[in-house]
């Protein structure tokens, strides 16, 4: 069952599973977008997307003005995203803000870091503040400027600091340390402004208190 923190008649915010798709990938292909529709009988609009392997809060439109004024608020960065991951390490001021330019390479899914803007390039923007250490780990929060592809994930990485789990990245086999804990916008109809948080538990949490 989909656990479910809001619905009304133009939005559902639900929370999305690691290993799940976020909305299909090929026809006939099982995801929260088709759970979603099943659920509720109706078709379900998607307006944001979340890595296979990040679980995490998210936002759905139940109707296609909805979602054309929720993609709207994502491509002004008008959709609040904030995250909690665990990496390797930790970083050298306990809070701050990374910036870099990512190039990302879609035959091998795969994001880079690259030292010149050219084609295909994008800046990218986040703010992190460090909760706790934990040995060889630290727990991070973070909060996107930009969303970009494995964004969190290659700014840690690229200064030695994979996300635990994060094998694509050098941070080991695993489950991905890395959840959409916390999502806030404007209501496409009413303009009241809305705030969920959700935050992770078990697995490769257990170490770290996160109530």
């Amino acid at each position: 069952m989909i656990d479910i923190l809001y619905k009304d008649q133009s939005i559902v915010v639900c929370v999305k599973s690691p290993g799940e798709l976020s909305q299909s990938g090929k026809p006939g292909e099982k995801s929260l977008l088709t759970e979603l529709e099943e659920q509720f009988g109706a078709s379900i609009y998607p307006v944001h997307r979340l890595d296979r392997e990040t679980g995490g809060v998210m936002v759905y439109a139940r109707t296609k003005e909805a979602a054309a004024r929720l993609s709207d608020a994502v491509a002004h960065r008008e959709l609040e995203k904030e995250y909690v991951c665990i990496v390797r390490g930790a970083p050298q001021e306990s809070e701050g803000e990374y910036r870099d330019l990512l190039l990302h390479d879609k035959q091998r899914n795969k994001t880079f870091v690259v030292n010149r803007m050219r084609g295909g390039v994008k800046e990218a923007i986040l703010n992190y503040r460090v909760l706790k250490h934990n040995e060889d780990t630290s727990l991070v929060r973070v909060r996107l400027q930009t969303g970009r592809t494995h964004q969190i994930r290659v700014q840690f990485s690229s200064r030695k600091m994979p996300l635990l789990g994060d094998g694509k990245y050098g941070g080991g086999k695993g489950e991905l340390a890395l959840w959409s804990c916390r999502l806030a916008f404007d209501h496409p109809h009413t303009g009241e402004h809305l705030c969920f948080e959700h935050m992770p538990a078990g697995g490769v949490w257990t170490d770290y208190d996160l109530k």
